[in-house]
């Protein structure tokens, strides 16, 4: 039988079939090549960020716009000057570093500097490299699936080519780029390969710098067990785990403590900060992270010790110190940003609360007896509050189903947030439970006084004149400012003492107009917070807080109005004239 023609058919389709992938390249080519050599097709809302981005979903829709990618410290420049310029605040909840650190900050990220921040514990030094990362890092495209943040225009015009048309990449170059999941996701979807927008916090990897982290998980490694098994070369990205650097890709990494990391391991931070690469292993493999680097340390550490190497600190182009809060009312808007709880509808604190919590901090950190080489961190007093609105739900709210409203009584339950090391005196837990309560009471004694600023000598008179014939207040954690079910409560005890009942009602009125001013103050600061939202029902509570106040500053009036005495049942205190 005659098969000729069928050979000519056969010889015919192959011929289309190759006619079709040459034309399919040369289209695929032309595409990329006009991409990746025209200009942006867009409106950037941020640096390099298109205004329609979350329409674009597939790598087609980038190259359709001719999608340019902006590096990372062009990223944090431009969206810097663009914050600068449009008025808003450069790093959203960095407070108390308006003067100094912050003005540093935007010099250093002009400038396009990697930057070691340098100061004790609880002064924001990672919360000033997260806020970086979170405002001034626009989103980008990131293949999805893939573990180092890759952005599939970043690959080479040619070797884009290659993927896009399933050819082998030479390897010409021990370069790596993209990883093997971006790699497999275009070469198996091709232009419909499916990409995700990825916000600059989570680009952003944060490392404690610790005596058992390995030069391994700072730059990875080359696995020479899967070159061995899978008969792969060392070339493959598939023989390499990828490090914190890598991890930190197209973002930011900041390692916390850097003088921790011993000479050999600091070493290998070098060629990335000097030459935007490295190298891993004996292998002669080159990675190009773009990463911004924020490092961490110690004052002691850096000044005293000197365990960051010369030629690393060197590369580390700004070194910023950072401070502890100056102000009474900075220390308050951190604490107002960082406690727990304060959102809630079931918890209201008075402002006069707060000034004595910052008070008692910021006190310690003018001690002799407390060792400032380690410091008063803020976190003492936002623990603190997290544990006098805690100790209130345990004493009344828990089981009386009322708003918790912290009062004086409360603030045995604070000895647990001690945050600090006594120098001068055995550091112990009796010598620093000595200490906090002298801090507590120079706190009460200054900030109750300060709400006594405007009584008359006569005033005082006449409260005194209430407290005649030996009557007493009673002030108790368990006692509710208002108490149907009970024959004594905050109110009744009120009522027989009018001219101490017309001060309590004064000082209310006086302490909830601060709440707004601390609230305008916190909008101010771009402070996300709903702290002084008076809830619709206080239930006697703010009543009974205040009474506290008031009455602890009359036993410190000169001569004292009244006198204070103390029972040890949960905190029972009687005063009486």
């Amino acid at each position: 039988m005659d098969t000729t023609p069928v050979r000519l058919l056969y010889t015919s389709q192959l011929y289309l079939i190759s006619q079709i992938e040459l034309d399919s390249k040369e289209k695929v080519k032309r595409i990329v090549h006009h991409s990746y050599s025209a200009t942006p097709d867009y409106t950037e809302i941020m640096a390099g960020l298109p205004d329609n981005f979350e329409r674009l979903t597939r790598l087609r829709d980038l190259l359709e716009i001719n999608y340019k990618y902006v590096s990372v410290q062009d990223q944090m420049r431009r969206n810097l000057i663009a914050r600068l310029k449009n008025g808003y605040t450069p790093f959203p909840g960095i407070i108390g570093y308006e003067l100094d650190v912050l003005p540093s900050l935007i010099r250093a990220i002009l400038a396009g500097h990697d930057v070691l921040l340098i100061g004790e514990i609880g002064q924001a030094k990672t919360r000033i490299a997260e806020s970086v990362a979170k405002y001034l890092l626009s989103p980008i495209p990131v293949v999805e699936g893939s573990l180092m943040h890759d952005i599939p225009t970043s690959i080479s015009e040619d070797n884009l080519v290659a993927m896009l048309s399933d050819e082998e990449i030479p390897k010409t170059s021990p370069d790596f780029t993209v990883s093997t999941e971006c790699e497999k996701s275009i070469r198996n979807n091709k232009l419909d390969t499916r990409i995700k927008w990825v916000e600059g916090i989570n680009r952003y990897r944060y490392f404690l710098a610790t005596p058992d982290v390995s030069v391994k998980d700072l730059v990875g490694q080359i696995d020479a067990m899967r070159i061995a098994k899978k008969g792969i070369e060392i070339y493959d990205i598939e023989s390499y785990t990828p490090g914190y650097l890598l991890q930190a890709n197209h973002g930011m990494m900041c390692i916390d403590e850097l003088p921790v990391l011993d000479p050999r391991k600091q070493v290998a931070l070098l060629s990335v900060l000097q030459e935007g690469k490295f190298t891993t292993g004996s292998y002669p493999i080159t990675f190009r992270p773009d990463v911004s680097i924020f490092a961490t340390a110690n004052p002691t550490d850096y000044t005293h010790s000197g365990r960051i190497i010369e030629p690393l600190s060197d590369r580390l182009r700004s070194h910023i110190k950072t401070h502890y809060p100056i102000s009474l009312e900075d220390e308050i808007i951190i604490i107002l940003q960082e406690t727990r709880g304060l959102n809630s509808s079931k918890a209201f604190v008075p402002v006069f609360i707060l000034k004595t919590l910052a008070s008692i901090v910021q006190h310690a950190r003018s001690r002799d007896e407390i060792n400032q080489e380690k410091g008063v961190s803020v976190r003492m007093g936002v623990h603190s509050m997290e544990l006098l609105i805690s100790e209130t739900e345990r004493s009344r709210s828990l089981f009386h189903a009322v708003i918790s409203v912290p009062r004086y009584c409360d603030f045995d339950g604070i000895l647990q947030a001690v945050k600090f090391e006594l120098s001068e005196i055995d550091d112990n837990f009796e010598s620093r439970s000595k200490l906090l309560w002298k801090l507590v009471s120079e706190a009460f004694k200054a900030i109750s006084l300060g709400y006594l600023d405007t009584v008359t000598s006569t005033e005082l008179q006449l409260i005194r004149n209430d407290f005649s014939n030996n009557n007493r207040f009673v002030v108790s954690q368990k006692m509710l400012g208002i108490d149907p079910s009970a024959t004594l409560d905050y109110q009744v005890q009120l009522r027989k003492f009018p001219h101490l009942e017309q001060l309590v009602v004064k000082t209310i009125d006086r302490i909830l107009d601060e709440q707004e001013e601390i609230k305008e103050k916190l909008r101010k600061h771009d402070v996300n917070s709903n702290f002084g939202l008076n809830p619709p029902k206080l239930d006697g509570e703010l009543l009974a807080s205040v009474t506290e106040l008031v009455l602890e500053g009359l036993t410190w009036t000169e001569p004292a109005a009244l006198e204070k005495k103390s029972q040890s049942d949960f905190g029972l205190r009687d005063s009486d004239e």
